[in-house]
């Protein structure tokens, strides 16, 4: 026999009121009783009639969620954190997936506008986009992830691209190289032009020239990066280091590099931004900048559920920390004279 809310309200101590509250997210709950309720509604397998409460709240239980790449493995893992958080809230996901297109995003937004969704959670295709705004003006509450968003007033949380970026160049210097070169994303998403920053910042800090030939801008995508590192390897004066801004521009890096029977960290060091699974079983094991991704989207979907609990909250940025993940893909450790193994470093 199903379970009924009377039922979570027995087994949690509280009363059917507290439960509603909980579930609709419309009224502050102490964090104390929230647990309780929640524990209960998993341990009943508590599901409301969802019909019935957007009849009654004119807004459907649902998150929309709109990724900018959802062959990414870096967005997999933050919905999975974003959806284990709605789950345990008793909130459904819907999935959008913009590709990296202004235009898909906007129409996605429309998407969710119609579906009366209780609130979005987004990595927006441009920093400065306004279709945001839409959802704003229609009260539905909105969290950026991953990536800013400067006009619209937007919950954020996002991970210190500048810090991560001057870790991997830094790391690199100290691996002995000097001719470093970046290949990065575009300037209108904030992720971008911070990890540019960070490389540039690591340069400085190390009283190394920027050479603006060793910088090339792409796209996010694996095909950007294989034509540009294909570019970069084919400068008369090469450079000996490689530092990418994501990972499916380092896969295709990589590809580039094995592509030309070039030996990693030999001819050519690399890291990454993004630590992925593969990243171990790679020949040599790649060094990269780590993130917190499925914490980047569980921490996401919580400032959501507090931004439909209280609307006039002030508005919350969350800067979550990368780590650098040292492995064999940038040289030897000229003050031991070994090479670096798994570990960490920064």
């Amino acid at each position: 026999m199903a379970s009924t809310m009377k039922d979570v309200a027995r087994l949690a101590g509280v009363s059917i009121a507290t439960v509603s509250r909980v579930m609709s997210g419309t009224a502050t709950v102490s964090r104390k009783l929230r647990e309780r309720v929640q524990a209960a509604i998993e341990e009943l397998d508590y599901r409301p009639s969802r019909v019935a409460r957007s009849l009654r709240t004119r807004r459907a239980r649902i998150l929309g969620v709109i990724v900018s790449d959802i062959r990414n493995p870096f967005f997999t893992a933050v919905v999975r954190g974003i959806e284990d958080v709605a789950h345990v809230n008793a909130y459904s996901l819907l999935l959008c997936n913009s590709d990296e297109n202004a235009v898909k995003e906007q129409l996605y937004i429309q998407v969710l506008l119609a579906e009366r969704v209780a609130g979005v959670i987004i990595s927006p295709t441009d920093e400065d986009s306004t279709t945001c705004g839409t959802l704003v003006d229609s009260r539905i509450p909105v969290v950026a992830v991953d990536r800013r968003l400067r006009r619209v007033d937007a919950d954020t949380v996002i991970v210190d691209n500048i810090k991560g970026a001057s870790q991997a160049v830094s790391h690199l210097v100290r691996m002995g190289h000097r001719r470093i070169a970046s290949i990065g994303g575009p300037a209108r998403i904030s992720t971008g032009r911070e990890r540019l920053e960070g490389y540039r910042n690591a340069l400085a800090d190390h009283e190394i020239a920027v050479d603006e030939s060793l910088i090339k801008i792409g796209d996010f995508k694996q095909d950007s990066g294989y034509q540009l590192a294909h570019e970069l390897l084919s400068l008369e004066n090469a450079p000996g280091a490689i530092f990418v801004a994501n990972n499916l521009m380092t896969l295709g890096a990589l590809s580039a590099i094995h592509g030309r029977g070039l030996n990693i960290p030999r001819d050519v060091a690399i890291v990454g931004f993004d630590d992925m699974p593969w990243a171990t079983s790679l020949p040599p094991p790649l060094t990269a900048v780590a993130q917190p991704t499925y914490e980047l989207g569980s921490t996401a979907a919580n400032l959501l559920l507090q931004r439909i609990a209280d609307r006039e909250r002030v508005l919350v940025e969350m800067m979550l920390e990368p780590d650098l993940v040292v492995r064999a893909s940038c040289g030897h450790d000229d003050r031991s004279g070994q090479s670096m193994g798994v570990g960490r470093g920064g």
